[in-house]
């Protein structure tokens, strides 16, 4: 049942989005929002998805939490990245 809620989860774009971004480094929620052209209350809702799984892990500094991926999470969005780099090369014939 675990794994069907990640597929499912998986199969969306602003999730592969976030993790995407999150390769370049940590970020604060607001910024991923910006990035990724969604509303930051969707954005943190996913994020805490993500903590809740071990994927990312939330710092905080004062009034701001740092999100950044956790070793899982950095092979996860590696793997995403490779996935997304291949689809995008495929050409219609």
């Amino acid at each position: 049942m675990r794994g069907k809620r990640l597929m499912k989860l998986f199969f969306h774009t602003k999730p592969v989005k976030i993790l995407l971004e999150l390769l370049t480094g940590p970020k604060y929620a607001t910024i991923i929002a910006k990035k990724i052209d969604c509303t930051y209350s969707h954005t943190v809702k996913l994020l805490d998805v993500f903590n809740d799984y071990g994927i990312v892990s939330f710092e905080k500094k004062g009034r701001i939490k740092i999100i950044k991926l956790t070793p899982k999470g950095e092979e996860l969005a590696t793997a995403l990245h490779k996935l997304v780099s291949l689809l995008e090369s495929i050409r219609r014939k």
